[in-house]
């Protein structure tokens, strides 16, 4: 009778236990081309692609343009902020699905990571103090000039390599705001920012800085996805397209730029 009671309790436990027992959640990106929910990953930064208001929502005009195509796709979004100097990293792990802020195509990052058709054309510019003796690039010999760490403005500062090699610094910072207020203090003769996200900031304070009539070359942005989410790039690619030809892409960035920037 013990034996049978013993096994009856086993049996008991074991049924309770599988009764109980939840299913894993699926990771980010699992099966994305299936999944009802889509992560973005970004810096949450990086005004006016995407930076918290003082009410500390997300906000931007990447952050429109991802619920607008997630909400066609059917798809509910999430916005994950990373470091952003890792974002390859966090993209393919898994930890989200998509790059989706100010995100520059190169042919580096292709080696990577695949990309949506361009949706924006940018320039890296330079910006000094408005009373600034810099006029020219050739004037940043010998000066300090700041960029964030991992953005696509430092890559195009060092493919420039006479300029890069005259510089007495090149100071990489987490955000370009905090790059822009050690310009402010003195610490940095000039910072290489996305024109885009530059003329954004410099709008707030009016008079403080210019911009070079030089650039460190016209670039374009697209949404970053794994190289095996080749469906999800699909959809993705439609739906930009479709944003674009109904005058939606261009609605969000009169939006933001008071004017349709958008490729």
């Amino acid at each position: 009778m013990k034996k049978i009671a013993a096994l009856l309790l086993i049996s008991s436990v074991a049924l309770f236990a599988a009764c109980g027992k939840k299913e894993a959640a699926p990771a980010a990106g699992a099966d994305t081309a299936t999944a009802s929910k889509i992560i973005v990953g970004l810096d949450d930064n990086f005004p006016p692609m995407g930076f918290r208001d003082n009410s500390n929502e997300l906000v931007g005009f990447d952050i429109d343009m991802a619920r607008e195509a997630s909400r066609r796709l059917g798809m509910t979004v999430e916005f994950k902020p990373i470091d952003w100097s890792a974002k390859e990293a966090e993209l393919n792990g898994k930890r989200v699905d998509v790059l989706w802020n100010g995100l520059t195509i190169t042919e580096e990052r292709k080696k990577n990571i695949s990309f949506t058709a361009p949706y924006m054309t940018n320039h890296q510019i330079v910006i000094v103090g408005a009373n600034s003796p810099v006029k020219a690039k050739a004037d940043l010999a010998g000066r300090v000039v700041g960029a964030q760490d991992g953005s696509s403005a430092v890559d195009a500062i060092k493919k420039e390599g006479q300029v890069a090699a005259s510089l007495k610094e090149l100071k990489t910072f987490g955000d370009n705001v905090t790059a822009l207020m050690d310009l402010s203090t003195g610490r940095l003769d000039a910072i290489v920012v996305d024109e885009v996200v530059g003329r954004y900031l410099i709008s707030k304070r009016a008079g403080e800085y210019k911009v070079l009539e030089e650039n460190f070359g016209t670039e374009e942005y697209g949404v970053g996805v794994r190289k095996d989410d080749a469906e999800l790039l699909g959809k993705l690619d439609k739906t930009l397209a479709s944003m674009k030809q109904d005058g939606t892409a261009a609605r969000i960035a009169t939006q933001w730029f008071g004017t349709d920037i958008t490729k």
